[in-house]
């Protein structure tokens, strides 16, 4: 098949032809329809992420078809159409049996602990656990897209952020994760502010419900400026980009008894973010972290996407293709474009 493979950290990845995966036992092979571009890919090409064995096949945002199912899978059959928590649990330890395999004690990762889906085909593990049916309406490009940043931010607003309907939501970033946040938690019913350093996404984060927005490269004080816009603090707030200031001014815009989510990675240089903890304490703020979704809790949020509540694909940007992918995944060192760039063409 062929996939980009990069052979060291940090050096260009290449289009290569490599072997076809098979199914592990208890996993299937499945056929890429369509794969996200996500940061997080690239903090595992720049070599972030200690589980990487080299050389290695990134991505880990994935929709396709099954092509083969291991002699022990129960639930799926070749020519089902599919994706896939980027968190795959191993179905039965502590965490998976509490229904926690978002935190599985020993969770695969395509892209990561094993070769990701910037190819034709990608092996998945406890397929019977992890899979998730897709709806015949969907677009493979869309339910791509899902597959990190908008279950993560699902998760983060709905599980962790306990959002309620009027509260304040400020959300820090306005890439793929922070423009999901902000819609799942307008149609929570929340006032969300988005903060980013552009004009252009914060333009956009309005058309998909903010009902405020900061620019942060014109404003000298955004945890200031959260604060008169919600008339004390925001009830809950997320880093979506994983930065010490975007963490920090996350933590600081908080009222009382306020619930900061971090969802933007926090790798290498940045791992140790200075926090406000005087706050922390003094307020009774809470801070949680929150990794992907449990396969099980796709139904709630394909149910609201199905009842039109939720439009994921409003956040589907450019779509390119597999031999784009490597060009692709370098620049994202910089800031991402608006929406979630999607591989399509294979």
């Amino acid at each position: 098949m062929k996939a980009v493979v990069f052979e060291k950290f940090g050096e260009a990845p290449t289009i290569q032809t490599v072997p076809d995966p098979k199914p592990a036992a208890d996993g299937v092979v499945i056929k890429v329809e369509a794969t996200g571009l996500c940061r997080s890919d690239w903090h595992g090409w720049m070599g972030h992420d200690d589980s990487i064995t080299l050389p290695h096949v990134p991505g880990h945002e994935l929709a396709g078809i099954v092509v083969a199912a291991g002699k022990q899978v129960t639930r799926w059959k070749a020519g089902e159409r599919v994706t896939v928590p980027f968190a795959v649990g191993c179905g039965r330890c502590f965490e998976c049996n509490s229904g926690n395999h978002q935190v599985c004690e020993h969770q695969t990762q395509p892209g990561f602990t094993g070769w990701g889906s910037f190819a034709e085909y990608v092996a998945i593990e406890h397929a019977d656990t992890n899979l998730v049916r897709l709806p015949d309406e969907m677009e493979f490009a869309t339910a791509a897209s899902l597959g990190c940043r908008f279950v993560t931010s699902f998760r983060a607003i709905v599980d962790q952020g306990r959002v309620k309907p009027g509260e304040w939501v400020a959300v820090h970033g306005c890439g793929g994760v922070g423009l999901s946040a902000i819609m799942i938690a307008s149609s929570m019913g929340a006032n969300v502010i988005a903060i980013d350093l552009t004009d252009e996404k914060l333009d956009f984060a309005k058309k998909i419900g903010a009902v405020a927005t900061i620019n942060a490269s014109k404003t000298p004080n955004v945890v200031k400026a959260v604060k008169q816009i919600t008339n004390g603090g925001a009830h809950m707030s997320m880093d979506a980009l994983g930065h010490p200031t975007t963490s920090f001014n996350s933590i600081a815009n908080l009222r009382r008894r306020g619930r900061h989510v971090q969802v933007g990675l926090m790798l290498g240089e940045h791992a140790r973010p200075q926090v406000p903890m005087d706050k922390v304490i003094a307020f009774e703020l809470e801070i949680l972290g929150s990794h992907g979704m449990q396969a099980y809790r796709y139904e709630s949020m394909m149910d609201m996407i199905r009842n039109g509540k939720l439009k994921p694909e409003l956040l589907v940007g450019k779509k390119i293709s597999l031999d784009e992918a490597p060009a692709a995944l370098v620049a994202m060192g910089g800031f991402e474009g608006i929406g979630i760039g999607v591989v399509t063409k294979f």
